[in-house]
């Protein structure tokens, strides 16, 4: 379980065949990466060693992820694309928008790949540069998905309500992808999501 599991948006439209093969390399050098990790451990894994069983040169894995970090991270969609969140009726609640698009999402990787989901979540858990990357990739997201808030809201996108809920449901969805990982990855993803979005929804009650 982690923050970028995705829904397929039926508003996007089909690849061409251009696009396609990227994603077929990105795919590739993804799938290699995952799989020298689980062999070797994250730190003995090279970008070299990645490229050769990706099939790829070096140049071509950095062309499309900058670093090993973003390799484990970046999947083919957004996990909240704005779109989708802007279909969404005018006056549902924004922490229930976002349910919605989160438990599709995270149906869509735990019927597509339940083992990537639970390896990405414990390598966020357990190597410190993977969670750096993750928090700053977080902000980023949390300025776009400001925007569509701002927008269902009436606020304005700087307002501090809106920056506070907006960067509050990425942290808490990464510690949920944590606090799934420590626990062995036993626990149901989608029972975790909703408690994570219940407690921001109602607080921490007595």
């Amino acid at each position: 379980m982690a923050a970028t599991a995705h829904p397929h948006s039926a508003a996007r439209a089909a690849p061409g065949l251009r696009e396609r093969k990227k994603i077929k390399t990105r795919l590739a050098i993804r799938r290699a990466t995952y799989r020298l990790i689980a062999e070797r451990g994250y730190e003995a894994t090279t970008i070299e060693q990645i490229a050769q069983a990706a099939e790829v040169s070096p140049s071509t894995v950095f062309r499309y992820f900058p670093s090993k970090e973003d390799i484990v991270l970046t999947d083919e969609a957004d996990p909240l694309p704005e779109a989708a969140l802007r279909a969404r009726p005018a006056d549902e609640p924004p922490i229930e928008s976002l349910r919605a698009l989160l438990h599709q999402a995270l149906g869509a990787m735990s019927a597509e790949a339940p083992e990537e989901m639970a390896q990405r979540s414990r390598l966020l858990a357990e190597v410190p540069a993977v969670r750096a990357r993750m928090t700053e990739s977080a902000s980023q997201a949390a300025r776009r998905l400001a925007m569509v808030i701002a927008e269902r809201t009436g606020r304005d996108p700087e307002d501090l309500r809106v920056r506070v809920f907006t960067s509050a449901v990425l942290s808490a969805l990464q510690e949920t992808a944590v606090y799934w990982a420590e626990r062995g990855c036993r626990d149901d993803p989608a029972a975790l999501l909703d408690q994570t979005l219940d407690t921001l929804g109602q607080g921490l009650t007595l």
